[in-house]
């Protein structure tokens, strides 16, 4: 008699079951919406980056070297002294790293150099100087620069050369 009082009815297990159907149904219609609206707002590229992302981190490397690879054309490794930046005054020394890191990069990875007499228009080759290089020369601030850095140089194709703090430093 309380369940007669209360209101409530006696649900069966055919109705139940009948529920949860429902709601999977809902929910896949639900999956193949959000599907529909991420393949028509995001191009390819966006895809292949988000299933990178979804991939282990062991195949991210992989793919990451590769175009590596591809755009650059020459790579190699510098130890690249620095000892002489000690000899500049205490407050000039990590600039003077700096200076000396784009040299050695410059010269060994035979980088043309502009002339100020020719007043070409050709478009010479950029040195690019990561982040990382930079926080390393400055890391213990303006007056104590490293005594030497190890380096990664890579020319792509345009003659280009980004200079990246070598791996394990």
């Amino acid at each position: 008699m309380e369940k007669e009082d209360k209101g409530e009815e006696p649900v069966s297990e055919e109705t139940q079951a009948e529920e949860v159907a429902e709601e999977k149904v809902s929910e896949e219609k639900t999956a193949k919406e959000l599907e529909e609206i991420l393949t028509e707002e995001e191009p390819a590229e966006e895809m292949a980056e988000a299933e990178e992302e979804a991939a282990p981190e062991e195949a991210k490397p992989r793919k990451r070297k590769k175009k590596e690879e591809e755009e650059f054309v020459e790579e190699r490794i510098y130890t690249i002294p620095l000892g002489k930046a000690w000899v500049r005054p205490p407050k000039k020394r990590a600039p003077r790293a700096m200076q000396m890191v784009k040299a050695f990069v410059t010269k060994h990875m035979k980088l043309a150099v502009r002339v100020e007499e020719e007043e070409e228009k050709e478009e010479l080759p950029k040195l690019i100087v990561s982040n990382d290089v930079n926080e390393k020369v400055w890391g213990r601030g303006i007056e104590k620069p490293p005594r030497k850095i190890r380096v990664r140089a890579a020319k792509d194709k345009d003659g280009n050369v980004t200079v990246f703090l070598a791996e394990g430093e």
